[in-house]
């Protein structure tokens, strides 16, 4: 599936801002044998003083922006044309639990894609007995890993509520967990505790949904935004796979990743600081249209 996907991130600030420093990771990835990125482009105005590209430890795209002038309004965008040809749902046996925690004490690769990075706690995805023990419950005898992830993905889509007014960006996973209501980045998070929590590696993914409009309904433009959801290492030879909890589903193609991390933090699509006086207002707006099988 092609697709075109544009962004658009605008910021105005009450009184002028100065020494302003963005990081942008919100360009898609090259994935070899599912996704390849055609072309794209950032545009920032006003001009920042530097803008630097970059790959950061996990291999996501990263642009590096600071702006020397102050201004009242800077305006962030990036168009991007990708070609997404496979999903990321399982294509080889998983291993069962069991063997899955053998594997794991096994591993020496401490490289980008080590599972040996997606084990611990990090940031927003602390240890907590409680979605732990609720995940327990959710699986039973020697499944397999990727039927666990399943399991686990569809029981928080069945609890949780999907609510963009109901958390923020910094809104404690059990606390989300607890009242049953959240967006994807809570589902997410709440997935990757309960599953580290049964020994399970498994990380975030940080990319863009198509979304459909209503059967007789255009689709509206700026109607699409980032999304999230989850990836689990289901043992040598299934390897990687990713669900996508808020919508209970394994990833398919309309899933474009644009980045891989522990959690949000290592993912987020717009991270910066600035100095000025007083406050500001900021707009977001996403469009993925497919252009093409």
């Amino acid at each position: 599936m092609l697709y075109d996907i544009k962004l658009a991130l605008d910021y105005a600030f009450e009184a002028p801002a100065a020494g302003a420093r963005q990081v942008l990771r919100a360009m898609p990835l090259g994935i070899p044998g599912r996704q390849q990125l055609i072309n794209g482009a950032v545009s920032v105005s006003p001009l920042p003083s530097t803008c630097v590209d970059r790959s950061d430890f996990f291999g996501n795209t990263v642009t590096e922006m600071a702006f020397s002038e102050a201004s009242r309004n800077i305006v962030i965008s990036l168009e991007a044309r990708v070609e997404v040809t496979a999903g990321a749902s399982p294509v080889a046996p998983a291993s069962t639990l069991p063997q899955l925690r053998e594997a794991i004490g096994a591993l020496r690769d401490l490289g980008p894609r080590s599972p040996m990075h997606f084990l611990p706690a990090s940031r927003y995805t602390p240890e907590d007995p409680g979605i732990r023990n609720w995940a327990s419950g959710h699986w039973s005898g020697h499944r397999a890993v990727s039927e666990i992830v399943s399991d686990v993905g569809e029981a928080i889509n069945g609890e949780m509520r999907f609510d963009a007014d109901a958390t923020t960006v910094d809104t404690p996973a059990a606390e989300a967990f607890a009242a049953r209501h959240g967006v994807c980045q809570d589902f997410t998070h709440i997935m990757i505790i309960g599953l580290r929590g049964l020994g399970i590696p498994c990380g975030y993914v940080s990319g863009y949904l198509r979304t459909l409009p209503p059967p007789g309904q255009p689709r509206l433009e700026g109607a699409d935004a980032m999304h999230a959801w989850v990836c689990a290492w289901c043992g040598p030879e299934a390897g990687w796979v990713e669900y996508d909890p808020t919508n209970a589903t394994f990833a398919g193609t309309d899933h474009i990743v644009v980045g891989y991390g522990r959690d949000y933090a290592d993912v987020a699509p717009i991270r910066g600081a600035i100095r000025t006086a007083g406050g500001h207002t900021s707009n977001q707006s996403v469009d993925v249209i497919p252009v093409g099988p």
